[in-house]
């Protein structure tokens, strides 16, 4: 039942993903969380977001957004971004997944999801039967509350590190392990 939760691969952040090692093993799209997944909750999309996104298509990668966000946030933060979306998705339900398949026009085992949420993104993901990367949730300094799933996650996180199996299903792709 918890394997529903866990993520093929648990990283840093987008960042630290070898987006070039995921294209030579086959995956040709990625749907990305926006909200502390690639920001912070609420923020417009920043310089290395920007240039992320450029580089991620210069391999060859198609994107969408998939967001629990209104289209208003969503045209904001794609100002500079060349990217397809799905605004309120009501992550996990699998349909909005399988809707984003559709729109990026391949096939679920060539996709990627990647967020910051167990019980939306990767939930959604693995429901789906697509590949799913959990990034830590962005966080300022200043924030010292987290909401009551956060400490949930923390609980599946602790039965993930301790199985194996469900670790590095995608193989060598965190480039802050190289470091």
């Amino acid at each position: 039942m918890l394997r529903n939760f866990y993520p093929y691969e648990y990283v840093e952040s987008v960042f630290s993903i070898d987006y070039d090692k995921l294209y030579r093993r086959g995956y040709r799209g990625i749907i990305f969380d926006v909200d502390n997944t690639l920001v912070h909750h609420g923020d417009d999309s920043t310089a290395e977001i920007d240039h992320l996104f450029r580089t991620i298509h210069s391999i060859g990668f198609k994107t969408l957004l998939l967001t629990d966000n209104n289209e208003e946030r969503l045209k904001r933060f794609t100002r500079n971004i060349e990217t397809l979306y799905i605004c309120d998705a009501q992550k996990p339900n699998p349909s909005s997944y399988l809707k984003a398949i559709s729109l990026l026009d391949m096939d679920k085992k060539r996709v990627v999801c990647i967020g910051d949420q167990i019980f939306k993104d990767i939930l959604g993901a693995n429901k789906s039967g697509m590949v799913s990367i959990l990034v830590k949730f962005i966080r300022l300094d200043t924030e010292t509350k987290i909401g009551k799933r956060r400490y949930l996650e923390k609980i599946i996180l602790w039965f993930y590190k301790h199985n194996k199996s469900a670790q590095h299903r995608l193989g060598d792709i965190d480039k802050e392990k190289d470091k």
